[in-house]
């Protein structure tokens, strides 16, 4: 997995390549961490590259949801959500939980 930023003025963007599993989840949660860590709490992450996303995956989108919506600080939108991808958020139940836009202007729009 690659992970790479760009910084807007209200908002930044992550670029999520390749695989989030067991092994690259924890690189996921210490860049979003990373971004907090700035008080930046109002991110996009684009996944249209995003090959594959287990379970951990899923834990470190929960915990970063978690921690930019503490004391509505602001949130975490997802963007270019792949098909496979997305059933999997609908089938975990997670939709409800975050932001979905179809791609990433209008997600880093909602800033």
């Amino acid at each position: 997995m690659e992970i790479t930023s760009q910084k807007f003025k209200h908002c930044d963007l992550l670029f999520i390549n390749g695989k989030v599993d067991s092994f690259t989840a924890p690189d996921l949660i210490k860049a979003i961490e990373a971004l907090n860590d700035a008080k930046r709490y109002k991110i996009v992450l684009d996944l249209s590259h995003l090959e594959y996303m287990s379970s951990a995956g899923f834990r470190a989108l929960l915990l970063g949801q978690r921690n930019c919506k503490r004391y509505n600080r602001g949130e975490i939108v997802l963007a270019s959500v792949p098909k496979k991808v997305m059933d999997a958020l609908d089938l975990t139940g997670f939709t409800p939980l975050f932001k979905i836009f179809d791609d990433i202007t209008p997600a880093v729009g909602n800033f």
